[in-house]
């Protein structure tokens, strides 16, 4: 009868790490998707970025030469018609580019900020998959004290270790705090 106990305790041991073991491995997959998933988001941010600042750098050259005609055009007194009509026809064109890259960097912006905030929700998921992956780690390693060891409550701690693994699981997908 006591052999059969022990073999029905082990049985179960058995069971409960091939469970814990899939449970681990499904973690991984999901810390690994979300952690890639962050690294990409930065690439993806800082491009975003530096395409801002080169539109920040186009519009800030037509800012400049826009003021640098405006001085040339009123330093000069009695120009013909023609020509008054050229320099304000280029002021406006440099008026209406500024603009269109008032616009672009607003879009680029949102673009990049929809990307960071992305990119901290991966961020948070994939923590969370890291320590609920902790959690089974420590199960995983009391079940193997427990199987050698042969002392039960060693196995009883490992279960009750997946109880946090389930609160970091959940919280990675439903972000509690």
């Amino acid at each position: 009868m006591a052999d059969e106990q022990k073999e029905k305790w082990q049985g179960w041991l058995a069971l409960s790490m091939a469970i814990v073991a899939v449970l681990a491995a499904l973690t991984t997959l999901y810390m690994g998707k979300f952690s890639s998933r962050a690294i990409m988001a930065q690439g993806q941010e800082s491009d975003q970025w530096a395409f801002y600042q080169a539109k920040s750098i186009k519009q800030h050259n037509f800012e400049m030469n826009k003021k640098a005609l405006e001085l040339q055009y009123h330093a000069q007194k009695g120009l013909p018609p023609e020509v008054a009509a050229d320099y304000e026809k280029t002021l406006a064109k440099y008026g209406e580019e500024i603009k269109r890259y008032d616009g672009d960097k607003k879009e680029i912006k949102n673009k990049a900020e929809g990307i960071a905030k992305t990119k901290l929700k991966a961020q948070e998921m994939g923590g969370d998959f890291a320590y609920a992956l902790i959690f089974l780690q420590i199960a995983i390693m009391l079940s193997s004290l427990a199987s050698l060891t042969k002392r039960h409550y060693l196995w009883y701690i490992a279960m009750a270790c997946n109880l946090g693994w389930l609160f970091f699981f959940l919280d990675a997908w439903m972000l509690f705090y």
